[in-house]
């Protein structure tokens, strides 16, 4: 199975750091507002989760959300999970203090791993 989402080794060192601090977390990338498309990582169920968002993979064991619409728009492309210098917007997510944000890196999936891609999780509420 092709797996949807990927992370670099500097966005998993932070990650595995984060959950030193703060035990299970989530990612979070909503389609707009005040961090536009940024990810966000918080830490489990510090972010409510609306019907239908879906959830895309884990990454450590960590589950990476969408939009619901956000996934319409982005479910033929493959997501790479990346850190970079700086503060995103808001700076809601937990990496923010370190003066880092996550950012995704994205590519299309070919037609052969569009014919094998890993099944996604939808919220239920």
């Amino acid at each position: 199975m092709v797996k949807r989402i990927e992370v670099t080794d500097q966005a998993r060192e932070m990650i595995l750091k984060l959950k030193e601090k703060f035990g299970d977390l989530m990612f979070y990338q909503a389609g707009g507002c005040c961090e536009g498309t940024q990810p966000q990582c918080f830490e489990k169920g510090g972010f409510y989760l609306r019907a239908d968002d879906v959830c895309i993979g884990e990454i450590e064991g960590t589950e990476f959300w969408l939009d619901k619409d956000l996934f319409e728009y982005w479910k033929h492309a493959h997501f790479t999970l990346d850190i970079m210098d700086g503060i995103g917007a808001g700076g809601f997510s937990l990496e923010t203090p370190y003066g880092k944000t996550f950012k995704v890196n994205y590519r299309i999936f070919t037609p052969e791993e569009e014919e094998d891609l890993e099944p996604v999780k939808r919220n239920t509420l």
